[in-house]
């Protein structure tokens, strides 16, 4: 615009020093753009994550942008308190690492002028939000500058992400003029519902051009390469690159270490979820996709959504899936279950995907990943088909030039007996182009890859090494989104495993000891749309009890106990049976009433379902649900023995429950622990009574003692049995005496009432029980029976057959 007007006042060559005077103005203008200011957040900028990876990446930005004139600051971001978190981030400096070509004098001036721009912020409260941005504003008016944008990166749990979105969107967006970037890290939901739910939520706070999703293996160098080599060799593989010529595609990320430590990530998403839904597919997208006519972000998006489409549907016949042996006995250490439990989460998966379109249709994608296997490697290999017949035998055979060896495309991304990320093209197929960045590659004399010597392949390999999330962290500064995953291109890819997952759910995997040992055990063979073992299942691998049992030897049982509903199983199911029925009467609450009510027991036998409940059923409806305690010790609630103690560990600092939906007892008042003067139980009831209709919830939960108790009702006292009083304090005959709890009469008003029971020591008065009538003095748990409700037993198999 400033060109064409210099051009209009003063044209040609009449005024050379006036055409001079407006390109100089123009310079200057295209020089303060590059004077804008990018302000780059970490939130969780103390974790593993962060210290790991993150801070390097962005010492890493900090080098290639510094050197190009342009101005960043960073500004890490945590819970924690601002001493604790600079020291923390001072250590983190100090391990920062330089490029190699970088003198060691040169780097730590440079690691100095990092620590500079770097600030620590304490963000808890919008007004800390409000704080930060009035710190940045304040930074760029003191440089001269002006804001070109924000990033924000999420290095946090995905159930913080709403509330951090929330405050970003009020209280910490850039003004006018200028952008804003968030970048979120995976998981991405657990299923297609959650990930939808999750894609909403943020979807209220950002645009979609202004998220950034992060699958760090497409920041990977040799899967980065894939679209820049089939494009820089498009001459040659277009008439290759298709269903005429492609044997089968190999996408494979192996690893040696098993999931000692992560057991409690591991239980809820196991290796499909894990790296297969994401970080496998992904890499077939670009692998399958067609090429853009138009190099630009947009326009690869697009065309990965287009593979996405074109997915046939996956059925159990495309899967074949096992578990290390070690496995479960990791779990029952880790999250403390019972002997008894036997794990369902696969370590190694052999999946089969077909594309269905003209350039794919019937060459097999064989997607496979795994712990405890056999090596540390992760690769994408393309093989074609071979036609030739050779009359000579192999000793007489051209390396270089005969077509009777095989031909292939190999991206290394890393490990293996090669060790770095490489590109490698067989010999006998074409010369590829070298890559901008890469150098051609040696290797150790004899090495062998994929059925030949290196020698039988032009092989590159990078000229510097650069770790993933530093090229990822480049490409959110420079605004490439087509190395990220859109909002779209989640849903699609959630939408082709779920059926998938929810198939193999209630399926044991394969067992497989492990390491070298696994042998051929994990081969598997494809026919058509199906993939099954190579080697038929052994008995045993290892000597044990011959009749040790595993879950899918017993499907859940329904039968009738005391003349109500009875739902038995192994403790897992069991507990996952729990909290699905929970959720359904959550869900169906919520849908006629626009709320639900749910009472809950404390003690240990509720802790496996609140982990569940807190870890694996993202649909609940926690914005509309209130949150009730069916009884609690007169303690003080923050003390160990509380039961709302309980309920926060394992549940309610997992899920968003708005605060005003949580109800605990009041049972520590003006200093005292359940004074009858201070009217504690009173309170309660009248709380119930003007938030509840009718003084009925939707749901309680209730367990059974050995004596027959239940909730704070004890034998032989006849507190809290009948009458009038909604909430009474009762007396136990163990430490601590003093109780408080939902009286029987209120209890029985419940729309739903469920028993959960656990545990060998249970298999006595579960027994008992079963043979009494209704004698509630005697056996408190005999008089639950709902006016007009419905009571359902959960039980274990240890406490219904012993």
């Amino acid at each position: 615009m400033l060109a064409e007007l210099c051009c209009k006042r003063h044209p040609g060559l009449r005024n050379m020093l006036t055409a001079a005077m407006c390109v100089a103005l123009l310079g200057c203008l295209q020089a303060q753009e590059l004077r804008g200011h990018v302000s780059v957040v970490l939130l969780g900028a103390t974790g593993d994550l962060a210290k790991k990876y993150l801070w390097q990446g962005l010492f890493q930005l900090h080098l290639d942008e510094a050197g190009e004139g342009r101005s960043v600051s960073f500004h890490g971001a945590a819970l924690t308190d601002p001493k604790q978190g600079q020291e923390v981030l001072a250590k983190v400096f100090e391990s920062l690492s330089c490029p190699k070509d970088v003198a060691p004098g040169r780097c730590a001036a440079l690691k100095d002028q990092f620590q500079r721009l770097s600030q620590y912020h304490q963000l808890k409260t919008v007004e800390d939000y409000l704080s930060l941005s009035r710190d940045i504003e304040a930074l760029v008016q003191h440089e001269g500058l002006r804001e070109a944008g924000r990033i924000f990166y999420f290095s946090v749990p995905p159930f913080a992400y709403a509330d951090i979105a929330r405050s970003i969107n009020s209280s910490c967006r850039p003004g006018p003029g200028a952008w804003l970037r968030v970048v979120l890290e995976k998981p991405f939901g657990h299923d297609s519902l959650s990930a939808q739910q999750l894609a909403a939520e943020l979807g209220s706070f950002f645009q979609e051009e202004e998220m950034y999703r992060v699958d760090h293996y497409l920041g990977k160098q040799a899967v980065a390469q894939i679209l820049p080599f089939r494009d820089q060799n498009r001459k040659a593989l277009d008439g290759l690159w298709n269903r005429h010529h492609v044997e089968r595609v190999e996408i494979v990320l192996k690893e040696t270490v098993d999931a000692e430590g992560r057991t409690s990530f591991y239980e809820k998403y196991g290796v499909i979820r894990d790296v297969l839904q994401n970080h496998l597919t992904e890499i077939l997208t670009l692998v399958a996709m067609e090429l853009p006519h138009v190099n630009s972000s947009a326009a690869v998006l697009q065309r990965k959504l287009q593979v996405f489409q074109a997915l046939r549907g996956l059925r159990r016949a495309s899967a074949v899936v096992g578990q290390y042996q070690a496995y479960s006995a990791q779990v029952r250490r880790e999250l403390h279950k019972p002997d008894a439990f036997r794990s369902l989460t696969p370590t190694f998966a052999g999946i089969l995907v077909h594309v269905d379109n003209l350039r794919w249709e019937g060459v097999p994608f064989v997607l496979m990943s795994g712990k405890a296997l056999d090596e540390r490697v992760g690769y994408v290999r393309v093989l074609f088909k071979n036609r030739a017949c050779c009359a000579q035998s192999e000793q007489h055979w051209l390396g270089e030039q005969s077509r009777c060896l095989p031909r292939q495309v190999i991206f290394h991304i890393g490990h293996g007996e090669l060790g770095s990320p490489a590109l490698l093209v067989s010999r006998n197929l074409f010369r590829p182009a070298l890559p901008s960045g890469w150098q051609e590659a040696e290797g150790p004399p004899g090495l062998r890859l994929f059925g030949g010597p290196l020698s039988d392949y032009y092989a590159y390999r990078p000229v510097r090494e650069q770790d993933a999330y530093s090229l990822l962290v480049s490409r959110i500064f420079h605004g490439r989104r087509d190395s990220f995953i859109t909002t779209e291109n989640l849903l699609a890819s959630w939408a082709f495993w779920t059926p998938l997952l929810d198939s193999l759910a209630h399926e044991a995997p394969r067992p497989y000891p492990g390491g070298a040992e696994n042998g051929h055990l994990l081969d598997f063979e494809f026919s058509g749309n199906q993939l099954a073992f190579s080697v038929p299942q052994p008995e045993q691998l290892v000597p044990g009890p011959a009749s040790a049992l595993t879950p899918s030897d017993f499907q859940l049982l329904r039968t009738k106990y005391r003349d109500s509903p009875l739902v038995t199983a192994w403790p897992e199911e069991l507990i996952e049976k729990l909290a699905s029925d929970i959720e359904a009467a959550a869900v169906k609450a919520v849908r006629h009433f626009g709320r639900f009510h749910l009472a809950l027991s404390g003690g240990s036998s509720p802790v496996a379902l609140f982990q569940e409940l807190a870890t694996g059923h993202y649909s609940f409806p926690w914005a509309h649900t209130h949150l009730w305690l069916v009884d609690e010790r007169c303690v003080p609630l923050w003390d160990p023995e509380s039961n709302f103690q309980g309920l926060q560990t394992h549940l309610l600092q997992h899920v968003r429950v708005p605060y005003y939906n949580i109800h605990p007892m009041p049972v520590h008042q003006h200093q005292r622990l359940c004074a009858e003067e201070d009217r504690g139980a009173q309170v309660y009831a009248e709380e119930i009574s003007a938030l509840v209709t009718n003084s009925s919830f939707d749901l309680v939960l209730l367990g059974m003692g050995t004596d027959g108790h239940t909730a704070s009702l004890f034998p032989q006292s006849p507190t809290g049995l009948d009458g009038k009083q909604l909430v009474v304090l009762t007396e136990s005959p163990a430490r601590p005496h003093h109780r408080m709890s939902l009286s029987l009469p209120l209890i029985n008003r419940a729309r739903k009432v469920a028993v959960l029971v656990m545990g060998r020591m249970k298999r006595e008065i579960t027994l008992l029980v079963s043979r009494v009538g209704h004698e509630p003095k005697k056996w408190p748990i005999s008089g639950v029976l709902p006016d007009s409700g419905q009571l359902v037993w959960y039980m274990d198999y240890e406490a219904f057959l012993g």
